[in-house]
């Protein structure tokens, strides 16, 4: 396996378990009282956002060629990073 799939694999994997574990928090958020069920369920919208983007962002890294790749694996660890430095905020305040 090259080092190009092993990084995707990895990402891949890093970013299907946050899916999963957002998943199991918006379903806190939705028992939670009223009012802040609405705040849980906007920050919930904004992590699904971060959590496209990150996917398209693995997407392109897919698609581009062993020459290019490695260059992409800075931006793709930003993405990464920020969705989740916002889950875990998001987590702390259930």
């Amino acid at each position: 396996m090259t080092a190009k799939n092993v990084y995707i694999e990895t990402m891949k994997a890093q970013l299907d378990e946050l899916d999963a574990n957002m998943n199991k928090l918006e379903t806190k958020a939705k028992e939670a009282k009223a009012d802040a069920r609405d705040a849980y369920l906007a920050e919930m919208r904004k992590l699904r956002h971060q959590s496209k983007l990150a996917s398209a962002k693995l997407d392109e890294l897919k698609a581009a060629s062993e020459d290019s790749w490695k260059a992409m694996t800075t931006e793709m660890d930003k993405v990464r990073e920020a969705f989740v430095h916002s889950f875990s905020y998001f987590k702390s305040q259930i």
